[in-house]
């Protein structure tokens, strides 16, 4: 049996998961961060993206945050998020639509265009993307 860590995923609403885990990846400011038994103690910003782990029992799943902070200490690991999504709460067609519509706004800068909004509509709607691609991938 690996060795495992206990790990909390919180959201501002709620809390999403609470178990042991063999291993987490996160999307951390300074690039991807992986985390598992041992790690040293961390605290880092995390940016919108997938957060895959594998759990005790060998399973994966993989969740969709908004960013948030990281926090890894000797016996657990805390993912705090501004917003977290299980897959079955990701809808495609909407991110898509969400993409194409900040691309949009960006491409017609015109009086009154909120820029940092469209381009914070814009990374978001391809995180979630990149996330239901992970899935996926992770589905076979």
């Amino acid at each position: 049996m690996a060795l495992t860590i206990h790990c909390d995923i919180v959201s501002a609403e709620e809390e999403i998961f609470s178990g042991l885990v063999e291993l987490l990846v996160a999307s951390g400011s300074e690039g991807d961060v992986g985390v598992g038994y041992g790690h040293a103690p961390l605290l880092t910003r995390l940016t919108a993206g997938p957060v895959r782990m594998k759990k005790q029992n060998g399973e994966e799943e993989v969740y969709y945050v908004s960013g948030g902070f990281l926090e890894v200490q000797p016996d657990a690991v805390t993912v705090l998020a501004d917003t977290v999504l299980r897959a079955s709460d990701m809808d495609e067609a909407a991110s898509l639509e969400s993409k194409k519509a900040a691309e949009a706004a960006l491409q017609h800068q015109g009086e009154g265009m909120d820029y940092s909004k469209a381009t914070a509509q814009l990374a978001e709607a391809a995180a979630q993307l990149r996330t239901l691609k992970a899935i996926r991938k992770r589905a076979g």
